[in-house]
């Protein structure tokens, strides 16, 4: 399975960017996605998470009423809405991927996820 992640950009404090990230070589709605953020010297934190189908979501406590995510299975797409960026938002996001049994499941811990994209850089200045 292949990941490609892209939308990141530079913005201003309280701007807008969405994350686009596709999926190839398996298929789509078998997988649980989720969102990552890294920045130098720290692990990689969750940001948000998505179920296979019925739109279950988990957000990181920081991003809450800030960030959507969403997914389009006939697309193979997930996306990460992201509004009202604050300098702290800065960091290179990754999207990542794992093939769950369940449809109503999503996973919220980088160790549970079996395939990651190559990231894209956000950056917001203020």
């Amino acid at each position: 399975v292949q990941l490609q992640a892209s939308g990141g950009g530079s913005v201003q404090t309280g701007d807008s960017l969405r994350l686009s990230c596709t999926l190839s070589g398996r298929t789509f709605s078998s997988y649980a996605m989720g969102w990552f953020r890294q920045v130098p010297g720290k692990e990689r934190a969750f940001v948000s998470a998505i179920s296979r189908s019925f739109g279950l979501t988990a957000y990181a406590r920081s991003v809450k009423g800030r960030f959507t995510i969403s997914r389009d299975n006939a697309k193979n797409a997930v996306y990460l809405e992201m509004n009202n960026l604050q300098p702290e938002d800065t960091a290179i996001y990754y999207c990542a991927a794992r093939n769950a049994m369940s449809l109503r499941v999503y996973y919220t811990e980088a160790a549970d996820f079996t395939a990651w994209g190559q990231g894209t850089q956000v950056t917001v200045s203020s």
